[in-house]
């Protein structure tokens, strides 16, 4: 049987009343909140970066391809490029591609109720996969494309639709100034559907319309497009897959990931891990402190125990696993029951939402999360580890007990 281990079960079970109860309950307490902070810190910063990252592919892809525009601006509109049917096949044969749609921009001025208001249209295709933008529309339909020239369907935004006080099945004018004002002309297009995003830089400006509108306005060949959206799977890795597509383009097309060309939504995700970190060493911090300052009051309160132990010829390093054993015993009851709390509000949030945001400062209405089970089972067995680790210090002061003077011990 083993000694250490009998005596800690003993002392952590015991049921008698003392000062150090108290200390222990307090230590397991610390250890618990720490636990679950960290839990739902690491759940909720995972969930918000998901769920906005996807907002912003789901509006554009993971990968734009189109003419070489190295300082293009969001406002600007593309050069055209001509649709090539082996690249297009080049790119889909890329492991980790998971589907290329054409599309195109338009500067344009939208009139509406005698109001009017700067947007910029969005081309698609009929083929256009809209599964992963459908959520986004909040009243109406998708654009019904049709086989005659172009569709005269538009998908308008929550936010241009209140601000013109545009309704469902309106007809508007969209207005597209060329180079010169012999250029101008204008389409009456009814307005099929709304759509909210959440991401203001994108609700207040852009209208999506059918690719062949832009390409005739434009004066483009059948063949002409804006560039390639290209969507990736979710576990590809971006950065590694442009740099690939680089290569590989014709020399006056490039590749650029959306998170290059939008760097102000992902830098603002990125500064989230620095938070979660931040509150990862106080809660780590806070953690240590409490089973140190715990451990250090139970060898105090066993000191007679100590010299007793010794005098009858335990060794340092037996009494010292004991405390070990011991402060274990309380580490793991702080664990459990931090992941018990964190998880049961992370499912709760997961369930019922009940925690909200001001989605026009954080983009999203109801704080989401993610769990990630590796990474919750990482923090918990390395908060174990390193509290483990630093006990040893404090319990190395059993070696300087001296067993005469611990037995007179008041």
């Amino acid at each position: 049987m083993n000694f250490s281990f009998y005596l800690a079960k003993r002392l952590a079970f015991s049921k008698q009343q003392s000062f150090s109860r108290f200390i222990i309950r307090l230590s397991v307490g610390a250890t618990t909140v720490g636990i679950a902070a960290m839990i739902i810190t690491l759940c909720f910063v995972n969930g918000f970066q998901q769920t906005v990252a996807n907002k912003v592919y789901s509006f554009w892809g993971h990968i734009r391809v189109q003419h070489f525009e190295p300082d293009k601006s969001l406002m600007a509109e593309e050069i055209p490029i001509k649709r090539n049917n082996a690249v297009e096949k080049q790119i889909q044969s890329q492991a980790g591609i998971a589907r290329v749609q054409a599309f195109a921009t338009k500067s344009a001025v939208l009139e509406a109720n005698k109001n009017i208001e700067g947007v910029l249209l969005k081309g698609i295709e009929a083929a256009y996969d809209s599964s992963s933008f459908k959520p986004f529309i909040t009243r109406g339909r998708w654009i019904h494309f049709s086989d005659s020239l172009y569709s005269k369907e538009i998908l308008v935004s929550e936010q241009i639709a209140n601000l013109l006080n545009i309704h469902l099945n309106d007809t508007v004018t969209v207005y597209f100034v060329g180079t010169d004002e012999s250029n101008t002309s204008y389409r009456k297009l009814r307005v099929c559907g709304f759509y909210k995003t959440g991401i203001e830089e994108y609700d207040k400006l852009f209208l999506l319309a059918d690719l062949k509108l832009i390409a005739r306005v434009n004066n483009w060949g059948d063949e002409e497009i804006g560039g390639y959206e290209i969507f990736a799977r979710p576990s590809s890795n971006y950065d590694s897959l442009n740099a690939i597509l680089m290569n590989e383009l014709p020399t006056e097309w490039m590749s650029r990931t959306v998170a290059s060309i939008y760097p102000n939504v992902f830098d603002w995700l990125a500064i989230q891990d620095m938070n979660r970190n931040v509150i990862f060493i106080i809660m780590a911090i806070v953690a240590i402190i409490n089973l140190i300052t715990c451990l250090l009051i139970l060898i105090l309160e066993r000191t007679k125990m100590v010299g007793l132990l010794k005098a009858l010829g335990a060794s340092d390093p037996t009494i010292i696993k004991v405390f070990l054993y011991y402060a274990a015993v309380i580490a793991t009851r702080g664990i459990i029951g931090g992941f018990i709390v964190g998880m049961g509000i992370v499912w709760l949030q997961q369930y019922t939402g009940f925690i909200s945001l001001d989605e026009s400062a954080y983009y999203v209405k109801i704080a989401p999360v993610q769990i990630i089970w590796w990474q919750i089972i990482t923090v918990c067995v390395t908060t174990f580890l390193v509290s483990f680790s630093v006990m040893i210090i404090p319990a190395l002061l059993i070696k300087k007990v001296n067993p005469i003077r611990a037995i007179q011990f008041r």
